[in-house]
């Protein structure tokens, strides 16, 4: 989710104090905000509490932590120390600081529970840090990997917040089939406005799994019909998206399209807990 930093800024030999501290302190890009944001906004509309408001910080500082991790490793990997690479460092420490800020209340407020989700979602996380300090940046399975354990949060904050079994992992699903199609339609989706070849088939084919999907586990009662709605707009927007009859769209506009199919999936999500529909 986060590119190649390499790319993404020059090297500084001054001294710390000419660092572009933005450039260091955060993401060049701007999508994974979605996928950390999506789950926090989920999680707490559907079971509000302060250990889920908290496990949301530690997230916070999880997610800022990727990008001046990558830059202090690969300096280091190299054998340099540049500017950046202090000012990389000292970032990362906040941000540390920032995590366990969130997580040591969350666990003395909501107790352990809200770690079986996160475990179970570990192998994911280590294939987003494998990928993120072997510049493989773009990879789609790291994207993958990233936003699906992001997702795992949903469950975690659902849990602390008291909810049932059930209801977090239910949620956890929801956006699971709301990221892992939507990457790989925006990568398409890019690949067309660029007027290169793209897998309009794949595209189709993982909405139409993930809307059968959600559909099932609304039909035995583990997911609000209402999140079979916000799925059928995800679907619809993709078929559209990959048509011959899309409208030319630039990369923030598709972005920020994106960021508003989230929203979407989230209020109709909790509307349907909140309702029972």
């Amino acid at each position: 989710m986060l590119p190649d930093p390499e790319n993404a800024m020059d090297l500084t030999l001054g001294p710390p104090a000419q660092v572009r501290w933005k450039a260091v302190a955060l993401p060049p890009e701007h999508g994974g905000w979605g996928f950390l944001l999506e789950p926090v906004a989920l999680g707490l509309l559907v079971a509000p509490s302060w250990a889920g408001f908290f496990w949301g910080v530690a997230a916070l500082g999880a997610f800022l932590m990727q990008h001046p991790l990558k830059l202090a490793y690969t300096d280091r990997r190299r054998g340099r120390r540049y500017a950046r690479t202090v000012a990389a460092e000292r970032v990362l420490f906040a941000y540390l600081a920032l995590a366990l800020a969130g997580l040591l209340p969350a666990l003395a407020l909501g107790g352990l529970a809200p770690l079986i989700p996160l475990l179970l979602a570990a192998p994911l996380g280590l294939v987003q840090v494998i990928g993120l300090l072997s510049n493989r940046g773009r990879e789609l399975a790291r994207e993958l990997a990233g936003a699906l354990t992001l997702a795992a949060l949903v469950a975690a904050i659902a849990l602390a917040g008291g909810a049932a079994y059930q209801t977090a992992l239910g949620l956890w699903a929801v956006l699971a089939a709301r990221d892992v199609p939507s990457i790989v339609y925006v990568r398409e989706r890019l690949r067309l406005e660029k007027g290169k070849p793209a897998a309009r088939g794949a595209v189709l084919a993982l909405n139409a799994l993930a809307l059968a999907a959600i559909a099932l586990l609304a039909a035995l009662g583990l997911v609000p019909a209402l999140a079979v709605v916000a799925i059928v707009f995800l679907f619809v927007r993709a078929a559209y998206g990959v048509s011959p009859w899309r409208r030319p769209a630039r990369p923030q506009t598709i972005g920020f399209l994106e960021l508003g199919m989230g929203a979407l999936t989230v209020v109709l999500t909790a509307l349907g807990v909140a309702l029972g529909l």
